[in-house]
């Protein structure tokens, strides 16, 4: 007999009234008539969660994206049971929730003003086909509300008006707008009257984002599976949100520095031979390059931890040649493992039952390039501890000093979905589910395995570890690029939004194949994105062995001159980007920031793609179209100089920058102390007894930092670090730059060489820590010159009429 019960059944079911409240500490449980239950925690003052319940019962509490180590408390936490609603106040916000339906609204507490309200607010569907709900948020959009973050989403970096999939994929040359792409973010900012606030909805089945596309006026987000589980993060700056999010997902260890330096891949560098012409002739025309990689060519028939005795007949003895001559050698490491019962890797796998399993038993088997593959499940705690274990060789006996993990989303070949069935079972770390749920976090878990091998094995350096799939929390463990890319304009301009995208979803230390990993560009291509990804805080260059070659010296002189002109400006300028990302590890600052996040509170910058502050002080603009003499860009309020010609531009307007094909714009800001290094082939080639500071004069104060430490190992941990805070005052007739240092680090450096640019004044004296000196220290090549030693405290320099 058919029924019409199920039809009655299906469709979206709302909360109904609530008829419970209780308070457990930090948390509050809301209870309605038809059994949702609502669980709210305070995390801080300006962090809540939200967990919502259909049964009225909560399973348990697992995530993979929350550290341990998330700063948690708060100052104030009242509630207020009202006619309508129960009013939640800290010191920073005030939480409303309805007694009807459970909807939300936030307020800012200082000055009342709403920041985020629900519209339906939470609801939900049974899913029949595969049991559970799917569940669902729907929120107000408000007229002018801005949207940003994501991930790796390769379109405009304002994400109004536009749809998302979470469904991590291999996307091989993907395209502007493609979605999905290889990494599942859920997390984003909203930009309202000045105000940015975080949603972070941490649910690992696929998910979806709907900013005011389907309905102008409704954000909205929800997944195919689990709970509706979302963090509110209130700023109210973006950048506070960011720091915010990552420190709750966790902010990552310093790296070493040689993996900020420049690196060469290719699919592939082989024989043994190939790669010492590759590396000898870095060296040999003087381009600085620190790492080396080897793809899957270098394996016995694809076989992770083998090496091709052919190709490779002792790879110890060139690892180790290899690192004489200052380079460091980066190995691929893929999921996939050959069914082969001579394969140790195999065996161990198989008698330990380490691979993932179909519903009914039998081992998932995908097409990879070894051919036919086994995978292990990377969410089981054991097979961690195992693939950690495999490193060994690698790391410890060989001498790699960086692991590559790629083809992890999972991708599986010759198959319609790219990767696993739906049915394929994890352990999800004593949590059972199907790959429903485990594909976002399946690439996560990997490289989660990777780091602590190849951390355990590098010991006591630090690890270096680079994966293309990622969830949130992955920046823990990992870098990251964005891909299988090609060698076109629209990518270069995709490279840039997709980096600065991912710097403001809490993964900073990302870069992308420069050049283009599929098809081939020519000289002006290759060029413009060399000096893009001089600031991006990746630095590689990666093609597929399918194209041309593409090495600095591949196109004419002129090119390769270019080239090197960006590569040895970005190792001068690696204190400073070092400096950053200590302040990224200590704080969750993103080490690049869209003119967005640089100032939301000017409406121009919202809609602005290309341009990009690096670091704390110096803004970038790439040059994205062919056969440019120079750009229009828009410079940010303030005052900045142009780092080529020292000419100062009052910001806050769009403005034509020269820049021909051996330049970019650069500038930095009014007031900044910008350390940097004397040009070097790698990573600690030369010992440093003298570092340059660029002092840039401003009338007013600015502050300026520059971290020092070993550059490798974990001392830093232990306070043998040396921060240097430098306070600049300018006056009409006065700059006074002063020095604190904190940590016990010695550093080789002796001498300051201070180069002052801009200075409004001729100088008449100089006092350094109280002490007149002679004007005969300085000296005037294009600005005003002086060593003095690195120990200073103060610094004055005096004009002629002591009037300041």
């Amino acid at each position: 007999m058919i029924t019409n019960t199920e039809l009655e059944q299906k469709g979206n079911a709302f909360p109904s009234n609530v008829v419970s409240f209780r308070k457990d500490v930090d948390t509050l449980y809301f209870t309605t008539e038809n059994d949702v239950a609502l669980q709210i925690t305070i995390l801080r003052d300006g962090l809540l969660r939200f967990r919502y319940s259909t049964t009225g019962m909560f399973s348990k509490d697992f995530s993979y994206a929350i550290t341990k180590h998330a700063s948690i408390g708060y100052n104030q936490l009242d509630i207020e049971e009202k006619e309508g609603n129960y009013s939640i106040t800290t010191t920073k916000i005030i939480c409303e929730v309805s007694k009807k339906g459970l909807k939300v609204k936030i307020f800012d507490r200082a000055d009342g003003t709403l920041i985020n309200e629900d519209e339906l607010g939470f609801h939900w569907e049974e899913s029949y086909e595969f049991g559970g709900d799917i569940v669902k948020m729907s929120k107000v959009s408000h007229d002018g509300e801005s949207y940003f973050g994501l991930g790796d989403k390769p379109g405009h970096l304002n994400l109004k008006g536009k749809r998302f999939e979470n469904w991590v994929t291999d996307s091989y040359a993907y395209g502007k707008d493609t979605d999905p792409i290889y990494k599942t973010i859920p997390f984003y900012t909203g930009l309202h009257n000045k105000k940015a606030y975080g949603i972070f909805f941490d649910n690992t089945f696929r998910s979806y984002f709907d900013f005011a596309q389907e309905r102008r006026f409704v954000t909205s987000f929800w997944a195919q599976g689990g709970e509706m589980n979302y963090y509110f993060i209130y700023g109210p700056k973006m950048t506070d949100v960011v720091e915010y999010y990552t420190d709750l997902t966790g902010k990552p260890d310093l790296p070493p520095l040689w993996a900020l330096g420049f690196h060469q891949c290719k699919w592939s560098y082989y024989p043994e031979s190939k790669v010492k012409e590759i590396t000898s002739k870095f060296r040999e025309l003087q381009i600085p390059c620190d790492a080396i990689y080897l793809d899957i060519d270098y394996m016995e028939g694809f076989r992770c931890f083998t090496w091709n005795k052919e190709y490779f007949p002792d790879p110890k003895r060139m690892v180790k040649e290899l690192e004489a001559d200052g380079f460091k050698t980066v190995a691929i490491i893929d999921p996939g493992i050959k069914i082969d019962k001579n394969y140790w890797v195999y065996k161990e796998g198989l008698e330990n039952d380490y691979f993932c399993k179909r519903a009914d038993g039998p081992y998932i088997k995908g097409k990879v390039w070894p051919g036919e593959c086994y995978f292990p499940d990377f969410t089981n705690p054991k097979v961690r501890e195992w693939w950690s274990g495999l490193f060994k060789e690698l790391i410890e006996d060989i001498g790699v000093k960086g692991i590559w993990n790629d083809m992890n989303e999972p991708a599986v070949m010759e198959v319609p979905n790219k990767t696993f069935p739906h049915d394929v079972r994890h352990d999800y770390d004593a949590n059972p589910c199907s790959h429903r749920k485990a594909h976002n976090i399946y690439g996560m878990q990997m490289a989660r395995a990777t780091y602590h091998g190849v951390k355990k094995f590098s010991h006591p350096k630090r690890p270096f570890v680079i994966t293309r799939a990622a969830y949130s929390g992955t920046q823990r463990y990992t870098s990251t690029w964005t891909g299988d890319n090609i060698a076109n304009w629209e990518h270069l301009w995709i490279a840039n939004v997709q980096v600065q995208r991912l710097a403001m979803s809490g993964f900073s230390f990302a870069g992308s194949d420069i050049g283009g990993f599929a098809e081939q560009p020519h000289g002006e291509l290759f060029t413009r994105w060399i000096q893009l990804a001089t600031f991006h805080p990746f630095f590689r260059v990666h093609s597929s062995g399918d194209h041309g070659d593409q090495e600095p010296w591949t196109f004419d002189e002129d090119i390769t001159d270019i080239v090197r002109k960006f590569i040895e400006l970005r190792y001068q300028l690696l204190p400073y980007l070092y400096t950053a990302f200590w302040d990224y590890t200590e704080k969750g600052i993103p080490l690049i920031k869209s003119l967005v996040m640089f100032d939301q509170e000017d409406v121009n910058t919202h809609y602005r793609i290309d341009e990009f502050i690096f670091g704390d002080s110096i803004l970038a603009c790439p040059v994205i179209e062919p056969n440019a003499k120079g750009r229009r860009m828009y410079v940010p309020r303030g005052n900045w100089y142009n780092y080529w010609t020292d000419e100062l531009v009052k910001g806050g307007k769009e403005m034509w920058v020269d820049a021909d094909i051996d330049s970019m714009p650069v500038f930095i800001k009014e007031g900044a102390i910008v350390p940097k290094y004397p040009i070097q082939q790698y990573v600690s080639e030369k010992k440093i007894e003298e570092i340059t500071l660029e002092v840039y004069y401003k009338k007013g104060k600015e502050d300026s930092q520059f971290f020092e430490d070993a550059h490798d190992g974990y001392d830093y941990t232990k306070g043998r670090f040396c921060l240097r805070s430098f306070k600049l005052t300018g006056r009409k007739n006065q700059l006074i730059i002063q020095q604190h240092k904190e940590g016990s680090f010695e550093s080789d450096c002796k001498n300051f060489k201070l180069k002052i640019h801009g200075l409004p004044f001729e100088i008449k004296t100089i006092q350094l820590d109280n002490e007149t000196k002679s004007l005969e220290h300085l000296q005037v090549n294009g600005c005003l010159t002086m060593i003095i030693n690195e120990n200073f405290s103060e610094l004055d320099f005096n004009g002629e009429n002591g009037d300041n």
